[in-house]
């Protein structure tokens, strides 16, 4: 691997700044699925398709959105973040015009799936910056703060979703996303570039990295694990509609409430997990994660049929549960890696979305019964997680971040 030495002190952004636009950048996956999720039946109808396809928005641009993780990853380590970063930006913006005026079903799939393929730049690159910024317990705090910052996206997005849906067509929602995506656009103009060393090989070798990566032995063992948690949170999202909608009989403006309420949950899972931190050790928090996760899918399936607000207050801590698991569970596998954090990144977030969209679409293979389907997934996922992380975490490959 040749290299290209750069000046990282003269290169650094002040932190502050970058981690106002970190956020920024990290919300993309957020603000691409739940600002329109109030929509979705409305768009059934509007389209004149069926509740599956639609859903294809949904589960495509995860899928799609993975895909480009892998492609723009090891290219920010050739190019350096930069580049990609607005290379990717300027894709999101121009697919979301042409998601706001499709006609058809299929038109706004492949609009979705470029968007996808433009917005995985802004993660890839969020992620790779904090391992070139931040170190050891410093970058656990700034993981925790950005999640922390990112999730009151959505909170805030089905709310206003269902607002602009008083007023004006879900197309309208597609305009604000890429405006959004134009104003990061804007701001990664006055980034500076973080990455000390660039990979000098060819655009091949760069992307051959990522098979060197999973080689470690240790950094793929976590990242089986922690890629299989986002599945029980990724159904919830996909059907969270539905159940509230179609199964509750709620409007579009009390579903927004009861998803902000689950956001809240995600919004408090970053900052309880730092607060247990200064007690517990990481590992026996992430144990106690993965068993709240099992436990509140045998709530969901016996209680959450009931009303709103029971399927609400028992899937609500499966939400935080994946949410704060994901912050030692990020730093733990970056640890792994002293180089190839590009590569590292796209493969985290990579295998993140695409069992996430995997999810989604398993979570709606029996649409009559949603919240079942939703407590057995998140029964499931709980229970392998917890015996794969036992069995696992006091290995001797295994690299243990400075506490």
């Amino acid at each position: 691997k040749g290299n290209i030495n750069l000046n990282s002190k003269k290169n650094m952004p002040r932190r502050k700044g970058a981690l106002g636009f970190l956020a920024l950048i990290s919300a993309f996956p957020p603000l691409s699925t739940v600002l329109y999720l109030p929509a979705l039946p409305q768009m059934v109808e509007a389209l004149d398709t069926t509740q599956t396809s639609v859903n294809m928005t949904l589960s495509m641009f995860f899928l799609f959105y993975s895909v480009g993780l892998l492609f723009w990853g090891p290219l920010s380590e050739k190019f350096g973040r930069k580049p990609i970063l607005l290379s990717g930006l300027t894709i999101y913006v121009v697919a979301s015009l042409l998601c706001a005026f499709s006609q058809h079903v299929e038109q706004l799939i492949a609009g979705r799936i470029i968007q996808a393929l433009g917005g995985s730049a802004a993660t890839v690159v969020a992620t790779a910056i904090v391992k070139d910024i931040y170190s050891g317990r410093e970058r656990e705090k700034v993981m925790a703060t950005i999640m922390s910052m990112v999730i009151i996206a959505p909170m805030v997005a089905p709310v206003l979703g269902a607002l602009l849906l008083k007023y004006t067509s879900w197309r309208t929602i597609f305009l604000m996303l890429a405006a959004i995506g134009a104003m990061a656009l804007l701001g990664g103009m006055f980034f500076r570039e973080t990455l000390s060393e660039k990979f000098t090989g060819s655009v091949i070798g760069s992307w051959y990295r990522l098979l060197v990566v999973l080689k470690n032995l240790g950094f793929s063992s976590l990242l089986l694990i922690f890629s299989l948690a986002p599945i029980a949170l990724m159904a919830f999202l996909a059907s969270a509609s539905y159940i509230y909608i179609d199964g509750f009989g709620l409007t579009e403006g009390q579903f927004s409430l009861f998803f902000a309420f689950n956001a809240t949950c995600a919004m408090v899972g970053p900052t309880i997990y730092m607060r247990m931190r200064r007690r517990i050790e990481p590992k026996l928090i992430i144990t106690i994660c993965f068993s709240l996760i099992a436990l509140c899918g045998v709530a969901v399936s016996f209680f959450g049929h009931i009303s709103p607000w029971w399927f609400a207050l028992s899937v609500g801590p499966v939400t935080m549960a994946v949410i704060a698991v994901r912050i030692p569970g990020t730093h733990l596998m970056l640890e792994q890696q002293d180089e190839d954090t590009g590569s590292a990144s796209a493969l985290i977030n990579f295998f993140a979305m695409f069992m996430g969209s995997m999810g989604m679409q398993l979570v709606t293979l029996w649409p009559g019964t949603l919240i079942m389907n939703l407590g057995y997934i998140q029964i499931g996922v709980g229970i392998i997680c917890s015996i794969l992380w036992l069995l696992c975490r006091n290995r001797p490959f295994i690299i243990q971040p400075p506490s």
